[in-house]
């Protein structure tokens, strides 16, 4: 099985320089690995600090292991942080990061690219963030010694771990000192499975939704003239294209007593005029915006990333897209301000959207009419609104824990 994996891995890098030319993301990706370990054996140079390595798939395992990063970095500031992306969606946005000593790409997972990196990185902890598994740089890990952790990891009885013939990626995940989940149907499902390094931890992302919901709010003087008027806003959150027909009949009915800010998944101006298409003469760009004029509009659309957490303080409402294609997207940052969230039909991957259905704080709908129903209902019944808020604080300050519980236990998992 590992000669096909390095065969698999080896066809997946080929595909990505092939595309890369016609592939924005690929191109990235490609770039971002020419001369990657020369780069990473230069920045580290003879630094000879104790270093803890980090990694994350992309931007939202990033701000899901966030919490934990601070907290570590604040618990051993002699330390050296380590911290690399997979994705170009992550790395771009966060390469320059302060938090962290030194920020890569992760270089493909071949036995060369592993021993070289930790030939240069020695980190004495390796972290990774909820999920990528990837065999040679656990095996890495493993053969030196150093123990590796996953934390916010969740997992489900259709993965490829738990299939019969499942068990080179099963053995890949012996390879972690420790699993940190997020609940306990994750860990029972991986204890039965003869993985016992395992306990219940909770997920990270509600410390970092709690963090940003308490922070002091960053200053978006575009944002507070657009909604000045005091009007109920919604926030549109992650929206893809195939979410616009679903929202478009609410926004047009509502739209002279309701404010709409919308944050699309990707920006791209195709998708930007999409959005614009859909509700003609409503819509303004933020970057063309200015505080006298914007209010003029009766939706703003951000052609920009890194806002969508702190558009969530000014909404009434929330609408998060994703789920009527591969899926739903972050829920919890919505959530962390008691906002009423909708979202298309699929969720079930998404425990956190499981609970809130359940809680009846979130209704999936599975078309426009079913989001009109339910959002009329709330519109006109504040108490229900209000009673809805409470619930959804409470779950969101209750799942709250997860950094203190894992830093607790990293001193016994560190090597020395």
């Amino acid at each position: 099985m590992l000669f096909f994996y390095n065969i698999a891995l080896g066809l997946y890098g080929l595909q990505l320089r092939l595309v890369a030319p016609f592939v924005p993301k690929a191109a990235a990706w490609v770039a971002g690995r020419k001369g990657l370990l020369a780069h990473i054996r230069n920045s580290i140079g003879a630094d000879a600090a104790p270093r803890v390595w980090f990694h994350c798939a992309s931007l939202g395992e990033f701000e899901q292991g966030r919490p934990l990063l601070e907290a570590y970095r604040l618990a051993h500031p002699g330390t050296k942080l380590v911290l690399t992306f997979y994705s170009p969606s992550g790395y771009e946005i966060r390469k320059s990061w302060p938090g962290a000593d030194y920020v890569f790409y992760l270089p493909l997972d071949t036995e060369s690219n592993a021993k070289a990196f930790f030939d240069v990185v020695r980190p004495r902890l390796v972290v990774f963030v909820k999920y990528e598994f990837w065999y040679h740089f656990l095996n890495q890990a493993h053969e030196r010694g150093i123990p590796s952790v996953v934390v916010s990891a969740i997992f489900r009885p259709d993965q490829v771990f738990f299939k019969p013939w499942g068990g080179f990626f099963k053995g890949i995940l012996k390879r972690f000192a420790h699993i940190f989940t997020q609940n306990d149907a994750s860990a029972q499902l991986l204890r039965a499975a003869g993985i016992r390094q395992v306990s219940v931890a909770g997920d990270t992302r509600f410390d970092t939704v709690v963090g940003t919901a308490a922070a002091s709010p960053r200053s978006l003087p575009l944002v507070n003239a657009f909604v000045a008027d005091g009007a109920p806003v919604l926030v549109v959150g992650s929206s893809w294209p195939e979410d616009l027909p679903v929202l478009a009949p609410l926004i047009l009915r509502y739209g002279p007593e309701l404010r709409v800010l919308v944050a699309p998944h990707e920006i791209t101006e195709t998708n930007l005029r999409l959005v614009e298409a859909a509700f003609p003469g409503l819509v303004q760009r933020y970057s063309h915006a200015d505080a006298a004029t914007v209010g003029q509009a009766r939706i703003l659309l951000f052609d920009n990333i890194g806002l969508l957490s702190q558009l969530y303080r000014f909404g009434k409402y929330a609408y998060i897209g994703g789920a009527f294609g591969k899926g739903l997207h972050n829920t919890l940052e919505a959530a962390a301000f008691g906002l009423p969230l909708f979202f298309g039909p699929t969720y079930a991957k998404f425990q956190e959207a499981v609970e809130l259905v359940a809680l009846k704080c979130a209704f999936p709908v599975a078309s426009a009419a079913d989001l009109e129903t339910t959002f009329t209902y709330l519109w006109h019944h504040e108490e229900a609104r209000l009673r809805l808020q409470d619930a959804m604080l409470d779950y969101v300050h209750g799942q709250a824990g997860a950094t203190r519980t894992i830093m607790a236990a990293l001193p016994g998992l560190t090597a020395s």
